[in-house]
């Protein structure tokens, strides 16, 4: 049986859409109504500079371990800015990071990453 022309280019459109991973169809998923809960991520820091310390508290409320570390950009040029070792925070814990300049800091700041 021979398709006609303008069913020919339908049936292909069809065929290379049913070809696509279930993924990459648009609205394949089907939607129970319940918002999507985002993944909860990340410890929360707070950080106090005085004069060329540095230090940060970072609490870690969540289920997956969290690796932190503290960043710092010192004032001077000829002085070296610093990152500290990192650190992995389990569920639950608190860990206080420190750190230095030889005189003012200029920032301070963390930076986190997922270890899952």
């Amino acid at each position: 049986m021979r398709l006609s022309r303008s069913l020919a280019p339908v049936t292909v459109a069809l065929a290379l859409v049913l070809c696509l991973p279930y993924d990459a169809v648009p609205y394949a998923r089907v939607d129970n109504g319940k918002p999507h809960a985002p993944s909860l991520f990340g410890a929360s820091c707070r950080t106090t500079v005085r004069g060329s310390h540095a230090v940060a508290f970072c609490h870690n409320p969540y289920v997956d371990i969290d690796r932190v570390r503290l960043h710092i950009e010192c004032a001077r040029w000829w002085d070296i800015d610093t990152d500290s070792a990192p650190v992995d925070i389990g569920p639950a814990m608190t860990v206080r990071l420190t750190g230095r300049c030889w005189k003012e800091v200029r920032s301070v700041w963390i930076s986190h990453q997922n270890e899952h």
